[in-house]
C-alpha cells in the first residue's frame, strides 16, 4: 500500500536476529527474546534523523513447522510496544517464511522475499517513498548485504556490540 502522505526520506532497513535481538535461533517466543545491546537506541536514533525505519527478516521456522505466522506478529507487536517505551518505533516490519526444504507445504518454496533475494526491500520501495540516497541497509549476514545490494541499498555488516555505537557514524557520515 502507498503512503502518499508521507514525504521521501532515506531509510534503514534492520535485520532482526542477530542485529535487533541476540540469534539464538528461531526466536519467535517473547521469553527468548534478547535485545541487542543499543538496539532500541539505534531505532529511536533513525526514528530522531527522520529515517523511515524498517525490519526486514527471514523467518524459515515458518515453513519448518517450528511456530507459525501469528507468533511472528505477536512478537512484532511486543517489540513495538517494547520501543514505544523508550519513545520510539519501527515503521513495518516485514518477513519472508519460506524456504525451499520446509515440512509446511505453504511456505515450502523459493521466494523473492527471503534474502539474499531483495523482495522484501523492494516491496518497501514501491510501498514507501524511500529516497535510496542515504538510506542503508544493517544485517548480520553476507545475505543481508547481498539483498541491500541487489535493491541498490549500501549494507552494513554488523558483527555484534553496540548497535547504537555501530550505527551513529553510518549515519552521520550519510548526512
Amino acid at each position: 500500500m502507498a503512503r502518499p502522505d508521507k514525504l521521501p526520506r532515506p531509510a534503514v532497513f534492520f535485520d532482526r536476529d542477530g542485529v535487533l535481538n541476540v540469534d539464538k535461533g528461531y526466536v519467535y517466543k517473547i521469553d527468548d527474546f534478547e535485545w541487542v545491546a543499543g538496539a532500541r537506541e539505534a531505532i529511536r536514533l533513525c526514528n530522531d534523523l527522520g529515517y523511515y525505519t524498517f525490519v526486514v527478516t527471514n523467518q524459515s521456522g515458518v515453513a519448518r513447522g517450528y511456530y507459525g505466522v501469528d507468533d511472528i506478529h505477536r512478537l512484532h507487536d511486543w517489540m513495538s510496544g517494547e520501543l514505544a517505551a523508550i519513545g520510539a518505533h519501527i515503521d513495518e516490519f516485514q518477513y519472508g517464511p519460506y524456504h525451499e526444504e520446509g515440512t509446511v507445504e505453504a511456505y515450502r518454496r523459493a521466494s523473492d522475499r527471503r534474502k539474499p533475494a531483495p523482495g522484501m526491500i523492494l516491496d518497501y520501495l514501491k510501498a514507501w517513498p524511500v529516497q535510496i540516497e542515504g538510506s542503508v541497509l544493517v544485517g548480520d549476514r553476507a545475505r543481508d548485504i547481498e539483498a541491500a545490494a541487489a535493491a541498490g541499498i549500501h549494507g552494513h555488516l554488523f558483527e555484534g556490540g553496540d548497535l547504537d555505537a555501530f550505527l551513529r557514524p553510518l549515519l552521520a557520515a550519510r548526512s
